[in-house]
């Protein structure tokens, strides 16, 4: 059995729905296929995240970005309206704060006025004016704060399933299975094997898998530096009643922010190995998140955890930023979207937007986006984030 589509995006998770919902706003008579295996996102990366939105990225393209994205989270409700019913993303713009070491000062400028160019006016604070605004955060180390007060976060399970039934009312094809190769040929990519023994046939492909991608890819012949790494997320409650938090980055790593009655907070470790690891590892908390938290907020002394997940970051081991586009060395009609390192949630809009540009188009046209394409594995120029990360 097998049936043929015009796009197939391998992967139902934000990004690939990003991607059907953007090529069907532009042209509704597409034939889009979207395959995903397992339609409870039990271990999908985008409802296990954090949720964050922000416009603070040393990169112009991440700006870019992160700003069309929020505009879009801004009406997401009203746009994936189906029959009269609006899903609601629960987006807080309660901001993003970078406490930065002096070393990190002058670096934290020269990002700031990039950021106001492209049109992101966050606020650079001094010590004093940190106090004054939190007064529950220990600044002793701090030499100054970058500050957006449009950044924020929202609810990723409530955009996954808005997504999902927006796409499927405007007539893209849900398929419930597993992809276990890309077939090819001397001309491009033909075909998706399925678990099922079924085939899905198209004229372009999307390989859309996140932190699944690489496998996938590879069965194309293409290489991409991206694996699955388990990132950690803490829910904690205390009982002293504090300012209005911002999602708040220490230059250790770690971050914390409000979340319902408590907080929520993790940090990358930098060690971490590849694999799909789902294991919350209490030890880690006790051991070093907790003693970072109570370091930065005394009040976190005295928290108490009450729940705790794993999920997978799709990391970019070349530069930690998104790969877009065909690879150079690869067939043209596949289309590379992985490798976002975290910030996948925020730039799905964005880069559901791009692919379904570089598809229809064939080149970028809303946001440049050739510096974080597919040519730079070839080139070895990486695009990493500095300053802000």
């Amino acid at each position: 059995m097998s049936a043929s589509f015009d796009i197939a995006v391998i992967g139902g998770g934000v990004m690939g729905l990003s991607t059907a919902f953007h090529l069907l706003e532009r042209e509704p008579g597409l034939k889009v296929a979207v395959i995903e295996r397992d339609p409870t996102y039990a271990r999908a990366s985008t409802p296990r995240s954090a949720g964050g939105v922000r416009l603070q990225f040393s990169l112009p393209e991440n700006v870019a970005m992160s700003s069309y994205g929020l505009a879009f989270y801004k009406t997401f409700g009203a746009v994936m309206a189906v029959a009269g019913e609006q899903p609601d993303i629960g987006l807080r713009q309660w901001g993003y704060l970078f406490l930065l070491s002096e070393s990190a000062r002058e670096a934290a400028i020269a990002v700031n006025a990039m950021q106001a160019a492209g049109g992101a006016h966050n606020e650079l604070l001094d010590p004093a004016a940190l106090a004054e605004r939190f007064p529950s955060l220990n600044l002793d180390d701090i030499a100054l704060g970058s500050f957006g007060p449009e950044d924020g976060w929202m609810d990723p399970h409530a955009i996954l399933m808005g997504f999902r039934r927006k796409v499927q009312a405007m007539g893209a094809t849900l398929v419930q299975d597993e992809v276990l190769g890309i077939g090819c040929d001397a001309s491009g990519a033909r075909s998706l094997g399925l678990a099922s023994g079924q085939s899905v046939f198209a004229d372009s492909f999307v390989c859309a898998a996140g932190a699944w991608s690489r496998d996938l890819l590879a069965s194309a012949g293409v290489t991409v530096p991206v694996a699955p790494v388990r990132r950690m997320i803490f829910y904690f409650e205390i009982r002293e009643s504090l300012e209005r938090l911002p999602l708040t980055i220490s230059p250790d790593g770690h971050y914390f922010r409000p979340e319902g009655a408590g907080y929520i907070a993790g940090r990358s470790i930098e060690d971490e190995p590849e694999g799909e690891n789902f294991e919350v590892d209490h030890g880690y908390f006790d051991e070093v998140l907790w003693p970072m938290l109570a370091q930065r907020c005394p009040a976190f002394e005295a928290l108490r955890l009450k729940n705790a997940w794993a999920g997978l970051y799709d990391i970019n081991r070349l530069d930690e930023n998104m790969i877009a586009g065909p690879h150079p060395e690869g067939p043209q009609n596949l289309h590379v979207l992985c490798g976002f390192s975290g910030h996948g949630l925020q730039q799905a809009p964005a880069a559901g937007r791009a692919i379904a540009e570089l598809i229809l188009d064939r080149r970028f046209v809303s946001i440049d986006l050739e510096r974080l394409s597919c040519r730079r594995l070839v080139t070895g120029q990486a695009m990493a984030e500095t300053g802000i990360v």
